[in-house]
């Protein structure tokens, strides 16, 4: 099953205000696993960034007037995630972008299947904070290059938060230097269980406690 990661990074939060993207990164997954196929570019929004959103990516409307426009590069994107499955976090923004570039010349709305992290990580963790920074740092993801916003690199740890939510885990590096693990393969994803062996403190307690419980149990 292949799958699109993606991201864009933009103008400013809303269409109706006539914000554009500046940014799009897909990276794609074949069962799980980044292949080495990638879509990126930088755009022309043919119009300024605002102050937030320089403050979170930034690309200066200097640098983004001399990068090309969504409808000179929509063929190539449109082509790269037909009939894939796309995994974005936060998917109605990034779709409103995604579909209001795609109408300002004539074309139909994305179609393909949705995943969204953002709603998998509030389903899975109820009341936690569920940015992809948040994510990261509960699974572990080192995301020390994301100082900005970029569109590949948010990809990047997307599709390492999206594997740890889909509970195929990848471990932390360190983990099979510092403790003991056994490693599992499953559909082609390795992945690695915490082997906790009980101390022998911890095995006499739990024979005291059977023992006087099956007692009360027998007796009562």
């Amino acid at each position: 099953m292949k799958e699109i990661v993606l991201d864009t990074e933009t103008t400013g939060i809303s269409v109706k205000e006539g914000h554009r993207i500046v940014e799009i990164g897909c990276l794609e997954l074949n069962n799980l696993i980044p292949t080495k196929n990638k879509f990126h570019y930088f755009l022309n929004p043919e119009r300024k960034v605002s102050e937030k959103a320089f403050e979170i990516h930034g690309y200066t409307d200097d640098f983004l007037s001399k990068q090309k426009k969504f409808s000179e590069i929509a063929e190539e994107f449109l082509s790269f995630i037909k009939d894939k499955r796309l995994i974005i976090h936060n998917s109605e923004f990034d779709l409103a972008h995604l579909n209001n570039e795609l109408a300002l010349f004539g074309k139909d709305k994305i179609s393909n299947e949705i995943i969204d992290t953002l709603t998998l990580a509030r389903d899975k963790f109820p009341g936690s904070p569920v940015s992809l920074d948040a994510l990261c740092k509960r699974y572990r993801i080192d995301n020390s290059r994301r100082v900005k916003h970029t569109a590949l690199i948010d990809c990047d740890l997307l599709s390492k938060v999206y594997i740890n939510l889909t509970d195929q885990k990848e471990p932390p590096l360190d983990f099979k230097k510092s403790e003991s693990f056994i490693e599992e393969n499953v559909h082609g994803i390795s992945y690695f269980k915490k082997i906790i062996s009980p101390t022998s403190t911890e095995l006499k307690n739990h024979k005291e406690y059977l023992k006087n419980n099956l007692k009360k149990n027998y007796f009562n």
